[in-house]
């Protein structure tokens, strides 16, 4: 059975029921999603999650009754009178939206009847197994200024198993929130003084950061890009002539005026880096230009959808720009594509899948320039050996791409990487080399983001970890927990001595009993723990917990310290990422 008329049939249902058992229930939409379904109401009632197991019966005798959903279709007045007649204004408002001339349809099942497009399964007694997992506000339309709908999400399997396979799933997520784990582990916050979608970053996940942004900056330099730093701010011309003033107006922030003349808060450094390319001449010797940057860009997001540090309204992107000529274009993607799957397998994203994007109805740059462009995309792709889907037409008005998708260690895929194709910005900004011919040639230009930005890609990281990040990211890789105040001496020793070997190291030195100490330690998900008592101290030994492994037995520090740097080299470990842990994985 398709999945979509299954989710989609079901929220139907979820929608039959609250209105079998509640007053006054206006209805907006409920359409299938990638994880479940959901719809959409307006009622006096507010719903708890104590209300859910009563929605879910009324459910089962719908699903008992096996009802068919019948397809009904009414002309403009006619569906306009019912909806009246029933009182629902949302559905008036979506009957409006319908275009002139299309088939209007309803569904009934039972005695609840919807405006809707389907398909729907055939009677309500194949829909085998849900449930109803959260509620949560939604504005109508996704407008602030609109009325607050209650949104009920719920899922549905075609077995009971995979049911509870996707229960324990959900509850996994829940368990990882990079929210939830974000306040546990102290590593950011939003602070509501300051506004919302701006994310503060507390020592442990600016450590975090700082070593991300040095081994992103260590294997840029190594795979022959240069580095570039640029304002946060932009004259409104600079936006007029990239287009960003014309297209993506509503998503910047208000201007500001300075010696009478506005300026904006960059959304992009795009523009930024075609400005360093046009501050020179260039010849076709010069190319390829491989130019890169972490660069905090700011963009408006409603509050309604911001989540975290997922969606943000000021953030960091890993963006880079590769200027070339058309002879070097497909070396380049290649390079760069094998260059984004290294990176994610370092930091333990092994599942990657590719989206290939193609040319859209409505596209500008001349069909050889996009036929090269894509072949090459192509190309990179059947190189590196991964899968890939193409998304015909799925492509920018300026340019194919591609999207890399990561599953993280539950099994739920991201959208993270892209490589995307320009043909427009090279126009605007009249971009030229001089070729081996001596004439002027507009460079290729690719934008290329790996990461996407720290702030998500940080919020994936520590939910794909459970926030028990490797050694070689932890904030604090080791915890020296002396058993009484006689061995504080040493132990402060040994803190100093694994200080000068560049570890990240504390002491509880508080009066805690050690099991006390260990649980602390564990509940911060440290990867090592050393516990020093006298005997340990007297001998020149440590005794060695690992978050994982736990009693190591004793070992000599020079011993440890081999055995930290080899993992840190290897950036292996991350303790627990899921798979021996979550019964929804396990097969």
């Amino acid at each position: 059975m398709d999945l979509e008329i299954l989710r989609h049939s079901t929220a139907h249902v979820m929608a039959a029921a609250v209105c079998r058992l509640y007053e006054k229930v206006q209805l907006d939409i409920g359409p299938s999603t990638d994880a479940g379904f959901y719809y959409d109401f307006d009622l006096p009632h507010r719903f708890t999650p104590e209300d859910f197991p009563l929605i879910e019966r009324e459910m089962a005798k719908i699903v008992a009754e096996d009802v068919p959903f019948e397809r009904l279709e009414m002309s403009r007045a006619e569906a306009r009178a019912a909806l009246e007649t029933a009182g629902q204004r949302y559905k008036l408002e979506r009957l409006a939206d319908i275009p002139e001339g299309e088939t209007i349809t309803f569904f009934r099942c039972g005695g609840f009847l919807d405006l809707c497009r389907g398909p729907h399964v055939a009677r309500t007694g194949e829909l085998k197994a849900f449930k109803i997992s959260s509620v949560a506000g939604s504005y109508f339309r996704g407008i602030e200024t609109n009325p607050m709908l209650q949104r009920l999400y719920g899922i549905v399997a075609q077995s009971q198993q995979e049911l509870d396979e996707q229960v324990l799933r959900l509850e996994e997520a829940l368990k990882r929130d990079h929210r939830k784990l974000g306040r546990e582990l102290d590593l950011f916050s939003v602070q509501e003084d300051v506004g919302p979608g701006l994310i503060h970053w507390h020592p442990k996940g600016a450590r975090i950061r700082s070593i991300i942004e040095e081994y992103w900056r260590k294997e840029h330099f190594k795979a022959g890009y240069e580095l570039l730093y640029t304002p946060h701010i932009g004259r409104a011309g600079l936006w007029e002539t990239s287009g960003h003033l014309g297209f993506y107006a509503e998503n910047m922030y208000a201007p500001m005026v300075i010696d009478d003349v506005s300026y904006y808060a960059k959304p992009m450094n795009c523009p930024f880096h075609i400005q360093i390319y046009k501050n020179n001449k260039h010849s076709y010797r010069d190319l390829p230009l491989r130019w890169a940057e972490l660069g905090t860009v700011y963009r408006y997001e409603k509050t309604g959808v911001l989540h975290g540090l997922l969606r943000v309204r000021g953030f960091t992107q890993d963006d880079a720009h590769i200027f070339c000529t058309p002879e070097q274009i497909v070396d380049e993607v290649k390079r760069t594509v094998a260059f984004a799957l290294r990176i994610w397998r370092s930091f333990g994203f092994t599942e990657i899948t590719a989206y290939l994007a193609t040319k859209p109805a409505k596209a500008v740059g001349e069909p050889e320039r996009w036929a090269q462009a894509t072949d090459s995309l192509r190309q990179a792709l059947d190189g590196e050996g991964i899968p890939y889907v193409v998304d015909e037409g799925g492509g920018a008005f300026y340019g194919p791409k591609i999207d890399l998708k990561v599953k993280d260690a539950i099994g739920r895929e991201w959208q993270m990487s892209t490589i995307q194709f320009d043909f427009n910005l090279p126009e605007r900004f009249e971009l030229a080399y001089h070729g081996d011919d001596g004439k002027e040639h507009r460079p290729y230009m690719v934008h290329r983001a790996l990461l996407g930005s720290l702030e998500r890609f940080f919020g994936v990281l520590v939910e794909h970890f459970a926030g028990a990040f490797p050694l070689w990211l932890a904030p604090e890789q080791v915890r020296v927990l002396p058993i009484n105040d006689k061995v504080l001496p040493a132990a402060e020793k040994l803190v100093e001595a694994l200080r000068e070997q560049d570890f990240r190291v504390a002491m509880d030195s508080s009066s805690d009993k050690l099991g006390a100490k260990i649980r602390n330690a564990q509940m911060e998900k440290i990867p090592y723990m050393l516990v020093l008592g006298a005997r340990e101290a007297e001998a020149g030994l440590v005794s060695v917990r690992s978050r994982m492994a736990g009693d190591l037995g004793t070992m000599k520090l020079e011993d440890l310290v081999s055995r930290l740097r080899d993992e840190v080299a290897s950036k292996a470990g991350g303790g627990n990422t899921g798979v021996a842990e979550s019964p929804a994985t396990r097969r």
